[in-house]
């Protein structure tokens, strides 16, 4: 007979090992959720810009817009693995330059600088994106994809695409690649004065009215693409240089086909005799670039945490591609932490870009140049822009509405201007909550 003080010892043994290995499974098997508990940020933002370089009416004109945009995005766990994210916008503006499309439907003589009160002068825009992303159990690998809709009176856009996400060394590094593929379609709309030169036009276009040039007859032939379709890639590498300092840099490859002029921006040329009614002048032609277009930008983020309430954020970004712009962007945040509920977020941005190949100011084009564009978007400027920025942090999650606890508010304000007569400002607020 086995000795009682052997079996108990037996015994014990055996209870630890399988105490132990219940221990190993637990650690392999439990795992943090990559989200605890569904978030709603709510988003909104009110942008107001002005200038004297209106594409719509060649290069002069009032670029007076005023935009409102509101979105929510819920992300939502689906598991210890899973998140999905749903975020819905909406954006509704009025435009002084899109209302001179048709600058002879208001009541007020026509002029660039004087918004029509017709019904292109405002419109309303929507965006719908899902995205879903999975986590590795190790939290070492990242799978996500998208999807989003777009539309606008003129305008619909299809979008859809991925992106893989590898951590290693820990965690210090991460290398990603997003692909993501739009599929957009015009409504074409043509300056008033032109539609009755196209192939479906009937009668000449007001003819008794016109001051100048009274044989006015443009040699205007229709786009016969309605549509676009944009192929971007995103790579990236992120690295954790030292405990207080961090570094990314990214590179965007990005091609475009199809209709990339926008039909209803004129174009005036020196050639040409000029054609007004009121104190408009008539479109020679309409915008007309390349139907194809590839971009490359690389770019660098330096980020660097000097103490625990100051940090310095850095960027800067190359940009080239092949209708002749190149562009330098630079930048700089400084985040401070007040409090543990408030940080300050004073920033600075400059930038700058050479002309388009195809670029010229109202007038400087030939009919018989090939592409042209006075879009002073695409000419060569120089930007510089300032804002400031609050956020509220609710450690506790104290305030609630309904089941709504809020977690943070964002505040920012954003001034932009150009070394031409063009300058614009932003102001943005976002609240986020968690549902509890």
């Amino acid at each position: 007979m086995r000795d009682p003080k052997y079996i108990f010892a037996l015994g014990f043994g055996l209870l630890v090992l399988i105490c132990s290995a219940q221990e190993q499974g637990s650690a392999q098997t439990y795992k943090k959720r990559v989200l605890e508990t569904a978030e709603i940020d709510f988003l909104g933002s009110y942008y107001t810009q002005d200038g004297d370089n209106a594409a719509v009416s060649g290069g002069i004109g009032s670029e007076e817009l005023t935009d409102l945009t509101g979105s929510m995005v819920i992300s939502i766990p689906l598991n210890d693995d899973d998140v999905l994210t749903i975020d819905g916008r909406v954006s509704a503006y009025t435009s002084a330059s899109s209302s001179n499309v048709d600058p002879f439907d208001g009541r007020a003589a026509a002029d660039p600088f004087v918004a029509s009160s017709g019904a292109s002068s405002n419109d309303i825009w929507y965006n719908f994106t899902a995205g879903y992303s999975h986590s590795s159990d190790d939290r070492n690998t990242i799978v996500s994809a998208n999807i989003s809709l777009s539309q606008e009176f003129d305008y619909s856009s299809l979008g859809f695409g991925g992106g893989y996400t590898k951590l290693f060394n820990e965690k210090n590094t991460e290398v990603s690649i997003n692909a993501n593929v739009y599929l957009d379609t015009w409504k074409i709309i043509y300056p008033i004065e032109l539609r009755s030169f196209g192939k479906n036009g009937i009668g000449m276009f007001r003819q008794d009215e016109i001051i100048g040039n009274t044989n006015y007859s443009p040699d205007f032939t229709e786009f016969e693409d309605n549509q676009r379709k944009s192929y971007s890639v995103t790579l990236g590498f992120s690295q954790i240089l030292h405990k207080k300092v961090q570094g990314s840099l990214t590179v965007d490859l990005v091609r475009q086909q199809g209709l990339l002029s926008t039909p209803f921006q004129r174009v005036y040329f020196s050639d040409v005799a000029d054609a007004f009614i009121e104190n408009f002048q008539l479109a020679d032609d309409v915008e007309r670039l390349p139907d194809s277009r590839f971009k490359i930008a690389l770019g660098g983020r330096l980020n660097w945490y000097l103490t625990e309430i100051l940090a310095i954020r850095t960027y800067y970004r190359y940009y080239v591609d092949d209708w002749g712009i190149n562009s330098h962007t630079a930048s700089i945040e400084i985040p401070v932490k007040l409090s543990d509920k408030f940080t300050i977020y004073p920033s600075y941005r400059f930038y700058n870009q050479t002309a388009a190949d195809y670029f010229a100011p109202r007038e400087g084009h030939l009919s018989t140049n090939g592409f042209y564009t006075s879009d002073f978007d695409l000419s060569k400027y120089t930007a510089n822009q300032f804002g400031f920025g609050v956020s509220y942090t609710d450690i506790f999650t104290g305030f609630n509405i309904w089941k709504l606890a809020l977690k943070s508010i964002d505040l920012k304000f954003y001034q932009y201007d150009r070394d031409t007569t063009f300058g614009s400002t932003l102001i943005t607020a976002g609240f986020k909550f968690v549902l509890e």
